[in-house]
């Protein structure tokens, strides 16, 4: 015969330890209160803020794949197809050693500012590449060119200066050009030419632990890829870039963004944002986008926009959000992508990566002002 053991606790043991609840619970419990209360009382407004999330983030499937329609006339969108494209066509130039000739033009400027070569790296290769390969890539030949703390925190910083997709800097020339803009000196001053002050500005005044590093100590950046593979290699690349970071990204944003617009939150902050563009010369509408969504879609918005009517935009303001639209924005790169991934190549901890990248956007908002007025007076 067996014997079945109950579960019981000997007499001469105590009871477990209460539970105790945590803040994040308390959290949920509120939640929990409220979606049952506004079931009871006020459900279509439940309702109303997942349709208007759902409608606003549906428009970003309109600007990157489907299109719109525009007084009766169909307006089919190309953004999607152009970012595909022009990662094809930065792929194609870094097989071509575009990459390579970038770096034999402005890492040997670095040695006239005591600043480790390796610095630069990243912008350059942000350029035609990726802010997060950037840092992937980057990061690790900064620690081998036996790079400092403040050197890398001010490649950092640089790198912030420089857009994130090649795609961003082809849609940003079609913008400017539909409206008669000198392309050249735009892109040397906007892309280019931080490059060369960025860094030794900042050796001099914040990251002074700097030291020269001669360009033989760093590797090549010329792939060995054969051409076909690497022209279908970099198609597929850009369709992961648009599918599974631009549009995820985008959905999450104007999701939350229809969600406070529903509940009356987001037109104040919204008037916040456009005060403060509008007074750094830059289109409030897309450097809205730059900013919290994608620098990309900013400039396909902008390039559909002026292709209906050129008139739309004043050219100040096209300078303008071309300026910040190459940059390291969005928010979520800033303070997310960039710690992330820089913490785990570099010597730098997340806070320390994140810091020097507020640190360069703020010094981009800061220089797009400025640039936009001067161009702006200039040449209009």
């Amino acid at each position: 015969m067996v014997n079945l053991e109950k579960n019981e606790r000997s007499p001469g043991q105590g009871a477990p330890p209460k539970r105790v609840m945590t803040a994040i619970e308390y959290v949920g419990l509120a939640l929990v209160a409220t979606f049952m209360l506004g079931l009871f009382f006020k459900p279509n407004t439940i309702a109303g803020v997942f349709d208007a999330m759902v409608n606003n983030a549906y428009s970003i499937f309109k600007a990157f794949i489907f299109g719109n329609w525009n007084n009766g006339v169909w307006s089919p969108s190309t953004v999607g197809v152009a970012i595909i494209v022009s990662v094809m066509t930065g792929r194609i130039l870094e097989r071509l050693g575009f990459t390579d000739a970038l770096i034999r033009i402005f890492v040997p400027i670095m040695k006239y500012f005591r600043v480790n070569s390796a610095v630069v790296i990243p912008a350059v290769y942000n350029i035609l590449g990726d802010i997060n390969a950037a840092g992937r890539i980057a990061g690790p030949i900064l620690v081998k060119a036996g790079a400092t703390k403040d050197e890398q925190k001010i490649a950092v910083a640089t790198m912030v200066q420089s857009q994130q997709s090649f795609s961003t800097l082809m849609l940003g020339l079609l913008a400017m050009t539909t409206v008669g803009i000198k392309v050249f000196p735009v892109v040397f001053i906007a892309v280019f030419l931080p490059l060369i002050i960025v860094p030794p500005l900042l050796r001099l005044t914040i990251y002074r632990d700097a030291k020269a590093v001669s360009l033989q100590e760093l590797p090549r950046f010329t792939p060995k890829t054969a051409f076909l593979p690497t022209i279908f290699g970099a198609a597929r690349e850009g369709a992961e870039v648009l599918f599974l970071l631009i549009i995820p990204a985008g959905v999450v944003i104007y999701a939350i963004i229809g969600g406070l617009d529903f509940a009356g939150i987001w037109a104040p902050i919204k008037s916040a944002l456009t005060s403060m563009l509008s007074f750094l010369s830059i289109d409030p509408t897309t450097g809205i986008i730059s900013v919290l969504v994608s620098p990309t879609l900013a400039m396909g918005t902008l390039k559909a926009t002026l292709a209906a009517n050129p008139a739309a935009v004043a050219p100040r303001l096209v300078i303008g959000s071309f300026v910040l639209a190459c940059s390291g924005f969005p928010f979520s790169v800033i303070f997310g992508q960039i710690p992330a991934v820089w913490a785990g190549c570099t010597d730098l901890s997340e806070r320390e990566a994140m810091v020097a990248a507020i640190l360069g956007a703020v010094m981009k908002l800061i220089s797009t002002g400025l640039i936009a007025r001067l161009l702006g007076q200039l040449f209009f």
